[in-house]
């Protein structure tokens, strides 16, 4: 897509990588299969599941902190958020999307580590069901492959691979 200069798009392998997810308990019944989604993926790509550390955190405003402290220890390539945000009939929807978005880019760009944007953001169960593996695909896969790539783009850009 870039012309002239640097071109690069990452790799797919996460043989020896370091990485975290930090998975929201708050509609458990869609954050539980984004979170077994993800680590499918990221074992199917090399990942060693034992090396995986896992965090559950009560909710998705408690997510950016979390992957910030996490990002911020230098044990970690990339942190992977996942949790959901279902629309409900009070405006507590806007401002968990928001703050829980801007927290978890925020958190990236502090601390210089990835921190993957695995959130969803839908109107109702229908659309968040939908996104664990239905018609709209699993976001918890998309994530993990999201980390894995950036990841490869990092080391790339700072010359580490």
């Amino acid at each position: 897509m870039t012309k002239g200069g640097f071109s690069h798009e990452g790799g797919l392998d996460a043989t020896g990588m370091r990485l975290a997810v930090v998975v929201a308990r708050f509609n458990a019944h869609v954050t539980q299969p984004l979170y077994d989604g993800c680590r499918e993926e990221l074992g199917a790509h090399g990942l060693d599941p034992d090396t995986l550390t896992s965090i559950d955190v009560p909710g998705c405003f408690e997510l950016p902190i979390v992957a910030k402290t996490l990002a911020e220890t230098g044990k970690y390539d990339a942190v992977v958020c996942l949790g959901a945000v279902i629309r409900g009939d009070t405006p507590h929807f806007d401002y968990v999307s928001s703050e829980t978005a801007g927290g978890i880019q925020r958190a990236a760009l502090d601390s210089g580590v990835p921190v993957i944007f695995g959130v969803l953001t839908t109107d109702n169960e229908e659309q968040a069901l939908a996104r664990i593996g239905g018609s709209a695909g699993h976001k918890g896969r998309e994530a993990a492959l999201t980390a894995i790539e950036i990841v490869h783009t990092m080391r790339e850009i700072r010359g580490a691979n």
